[in-house]
């Protein structure tokens, strides 16, 4: 019996040796179904650790800018002609770049000169004139006659006296003086770093007329950034400009008529002419605006609530007429059912007439 099952168990054993063995899979699918991966796997790629990603330092320039914290040349590159002078083309050294550009060259000088000392020379005359369009007419009020030239104020047209000439020759050496070490554009200070942070973009020369003064730190007044900069320095130009104008009228109406200015000026003695224009000009700004000047033609518009502004006055200066009216002959109506019965209207005339009846000789013909 135990010979039978030793001999069944040697043949199973030889029939298995010739049976082809399993393989394992060569290698993972996915499921049709469901597209995911063996358990296993997914375990295993989990279990994994993550590879290691070097970060790089890209190095970044010392005096590096963003575009979004400086001045971009090229604001007026898609405007053909002027904004100051819409029929002439605008000159390309006058992209808008810098403070006070509104395209008026019409010489075509900021292409034939430094540009920068032009700049420097506009901004130096801009400030002298500011202080000489108060100084001038103040020295005509204020000084005594002995420093004037009949009443004028003393410049080289109107004539000096020995000690206005010295005054005046002091003050030239010292401005040439000033010129001689400010003219090199060495504004290695810190609001002359600041500027050429602000116009990197544009040049490296930073903003001219910079001279590090601001005692009452008024330049950030409008915002402490390149446009706040920029839009005090537009002020600054825009109010130097027409200090220019204003001087060069002063003196050549002096130099003509040989009166000083401040002689019948409505400037500069008491009078209700010249604050009537100022509120003039004042109402009419209410409802009317000058077209912008890169659009032509020039010409003048509503503002944007102008002409409801002026519809609503208009009604309401009709209705109170109206108003008015109405009231006017209420009062009218009123008078005259008195007068039917009292006769008002005559009794301003019985009233002379008994006055004149009192005094014999009273000329009737008077």
């Amino acid at each position: 019996m135990k010979f039978s099952a030793v001999l069944l168990a040697s043949i199973a054993t030889g029939a298995t040796a010739f049976a082809p063995s399993a393989r394992a899979p060569a290698s993972t699918s996915f499921s049709a179904a469901t597209l995911e991966a063996p358990a296993a796997e997914v375990a295993e790629a989990v279990a994994a650790p993550a590879e290691e990603v070097e970060e790089k330092d890209f190095p970044v320039a010392e005096n590096f800018v963003k575009d979004s914290d400086r001045v971009i040349p090229g604001r007026y590159n898609d405007l053909e002609n002027s904004i100051a002078l819409p029929f002439l083309p605008r000159p390309s050294a006058l992209d808008g770049s810098h403070a006070g550009d509104f395209g008026f060259d019409p010489l075509g000088l900021s292409e034939k000169l430094d540009f920068y000392s032009m700049q420097e020379a506009e901004v130096r005359h801009a400030r002298l004139a500011m202080l000489a369009v108060v100084g001038w007419p103040m020295s005509e009020m204020l000084a005594p006659s002995w420093m004037l030239q009949n009443g004028c104020a003393p410049s080289f047209l109107n004539g000096v006296n020995p000690l206005s000439g010295l005054a005046i020759l002091g003050f030239l050496g010292a401005a040439g003086y000033f010129e001689l070490k400010t003219s090199l554009r060495m504004n290695e200070t810190p609001m002359g770093n600041i500027h050429r942070k602000d116009m990197s973009a544009v040049w490296k020369y930073g903003v001219a007329g910079d001279y590090n003064w601001d005692p009452l730190n008024l330049y950030s007044s409008c915002g402490d950034d390149y446009k706040g900069r920029k839009g005090l320095r537009d002020v600054e130009l825009g109010h130097g400009r027409m200090a220019m104008l204003g001087i060069t009228y002063f003196a050549a109406w002096e130099a003509l008529t040989g009166h000083p200015i401040v002689e019948n000026n409505m400037l500069f003695h008491p009078n209700a002419l010249f604050p009537a224009l100022a509120l003039a000009y004042t109402a009419w700004g209410q409802f009317y605006e000058v077209t912008p000047l890169d659009q032509y033609p020039i010409g003048v518009q509503y503002t944007n609530e102008g002409e409801m502004k002026l519809e609503r006055l208009q009604r309401g200066i009709s209705d109170t007429v109206a108003q008015v009216s109405a009231k006017a002959a209420a009062s009218k109506a009123t008078l005259d059912k008195v007068d039917e019965q009292f006769g008002i209207y005559s009794a301003p005339g019985k009233a002379v007439k008994a006055v004149k009846g009192t005094y014999k000789y009273w000329d009737e013909s008077q």
